[in-house]
């Protein structure tokens, strides 16, 4: 196994990484730990060993970050562990991945392996659980400055300070080449997976990151009272029942129009006029617990 981790993590999670890789090794395990710092330190280590598991020692970005390389080399058939060491870790709580760093261990030694979907724009880039437009990107923009202090906390505060500053984008929503949507909205959200800001809201509850389906969220709440009741309906998944809420799904989903950021896997980009994401299913393997019947 080859453990990926951030050079730049703290003391904390170093002395959590050493223990791992030495029950690892207990079991048997041959181990590398691969410290990245610049871009093509991953690159370098899985030149080196390309039969090895590759495991994501962090959160949502770290496991991003390395499926996305993966992508880009062509080499998605590889398996792929986790072991979540992050903010939000949204893709473990999704898949049931333990977060104890015991029990991940012993699920990347005894786990199976699930094929699951991958959310591609057309610059390539990578999304594994969500991608948010409008107010999502806005959140997370927001509680960057918190998480450091407030962990998992600065998502929830980061939705509220975006809600109190934006009232909606006026944007055009294609799915699957037809026209669905067009106004002015507070989100459009495609999900690979029901949770999403840390397991503080539930995005897509039917969503499963293996079920070929991009589920698609539009959202019209833009009034001041509409953002506030489509944000507390957002923390248990009802928000979908709204009449001002279109919930359908897709395969590819083009969002046009007002200038907007992009929010995926919690890394915002753009701005953007045009964006379109394609979903492939079955994309690549991850080692993880057996989805529930």
């Amino acid at each position: 196994m080859i453990l990926f981790t951030n050079a730049k993590a703290g003391t904390h999670d170093a002395q959590t990484l050493d223990r791992v890789a030495a029950l690892l090794r207990d079991a048997g395990r041959e181990v590398t730990v691969c410290p990245c710092v610049a871009p093509d330190d991953l690159d370098e280590a899985l030149d080196r060993d390309r039969k090895a598991v590759v495991v994501a020692a962090g959160g949502d970005g770290s496991i991003n970050r390395l499926v996305s390389t993966l992508h880009r080399r062509g080499e998605l058939d590889r398996a792929v562990g986790l072991l979540p060491m992050g903010t939000g870790n949204d893709l473990a709580r999704n898949l049931g991945i333990p977060l104890d760093p015991d029990e991940a261990v012993r699920l990347l030694l005894d786990g199976g392996h699930r094929e699951l979907d991958l959310i591609v724009d057309e610059d390539d880039r990578v999304t594994l659980n969500a991608v948010h437009v409008g107010i999502g990107a806005s959140a997370a923009e927001s509680a960057t400055r918190f998480k450091k202090r407030l962990k998992a906390a600065a998502f929830p505060l980061g939705a509220i300070i975006a809600g109190l500053r934006h009232s909606g984008w006026r944007q055009r929503v294609e799915a699957d080449g037809e026209l669905v949507a067009e106004g002015k909205f507070l989100m459009v959200a495609l999900s690979n997976a029901p949770g999403i800001a840390g397991g503080s809201a539930q995005l897509a509850a039917d969503a499963h990151p293996g079920d070929g389906k991009l589920e698609l969220v539009v959202s019209a709440a833009t009034g001041p009272f509409a953002r506030v009741a489509y944000a507390l309906r957002l923390r248990d998944g009802s928000h979908r029942y709204r009449d001002d809420v279109l919930h359908t799904t897709a395969r590819k989903v083009t969002i046009s129009g007002q200038e907007f950021r992009s929010n995926s896997d919690g890394e915002v980009s753009g701005p953007y006029t045009s964006r379109t994401w394609t979903l492939h299913p079955g994309a690549w393997r991850l080692i993880a617990p057996p989805r529930p019947a």
